[in-house]
């Protein structure tokens, strides 16, 4: 009954609380601003790739000396 619960609650959770953006995105009527927003995401994520590999590429430096 407990474990029953407990699995009750994280879908409670993950339905109303963490899934509540892709309400939002899912919303978004228009093929300018749903291109707009995932275009941002995407560069934020190219943005965070190139500085994750620019630290992994002088941290490999320094180590290798």
């Amino acid at each position: 009954m407990i474990a029953n619960n407990i699995f009750r609650a994280l879908g409670d959770f993950f339905t109303n609380v963490l899934f509540v953006p892709y309400d939002y995105f899912r919303s978004i009527h228009g093929w300018w601003s749903s291109n707009i927003l995932n275009t941002i995401i995407v560069i934020i994520g190219f943005m965070a790739a190139f500085y994750w590999l620019s630290k992994m590429f002088k941290h490999e430096r320094e180590n290798s000396l």
